[in-house]
């Protein structure tokens, strides 16, 4: 292979890996997802880095109770949070199987075959009720013993001065 020959390959070469890197910034930057609950009461949006990005509760989400609510919220995060892997590994796989990049994405991203981008999923388990906080007790304060005051003598009046105490 002659230089000029060498040259041309590699200016080739160097573009699609700009092009690549180009496409990779954009696509990763829309690498978002969105779950629903299916009944509709909680709805979370996550970044391509798991982040929350946002989080909408459905009229129904008052009905269900903290702890439930609760529950709904995080799973409703989880399936997300998948969906935005897949999205994110998806993005990578222009760079190529076996290259060092994809098999850092590959290690980061749980082994999961539910990152299918199914935003519908079975009726979470229900977790126990939190038990209800003991009532306050109420005790009164224990009254403190006082100390007894210190006795004051007397200031002298001001015809009789004591030499010891000037003031």
């Amino acid at each position: 292979m002659n230089p000029t020959q060498w040259l041309e390959e590699y200016e080739a070469r160097l573009a699609d890996l700009k092009q690549k890197s180009e496409d990779l910034q954009e696509n990763f930057a829309s690498a978002s997802a969105t779950a629903s609950s299916r009944d509709g009461a909680v709805t979370v949006t996550v970044g391509p880095n798991g982040g929350l990005q946002n989080l909408q509760l459905g009229h129904r989400a008052v009905e269900l109770g903290a702890p439930r609510l609760t529950a709904l919220i995080l799973e409703t995060a989880r399936i997300a949070q998948k969906q935005a892997a897949g999205k994110v590994l998806e993005v990578f796989r222009p760079l190529g199987e076996g290259t060092e990049a994809m098999s850092m994405v590959m290690d980061a991203i749980p082994d999961d075959e539910d990152v299918d981008g199914d935003t519908a999923f079975d009726e979470i388990d229900e977790p126990e009720p939190e038990p209800a906080p003991a009532p306050p007790v109420y005790r009164p304060a224990a009254t403190a013993p006082q100390a007894p005051r210190p006795v004051r003598r007397a200031r002298p009046a001001d015809d009789e001065e004591d030499e010891n105490q000037p003031w």
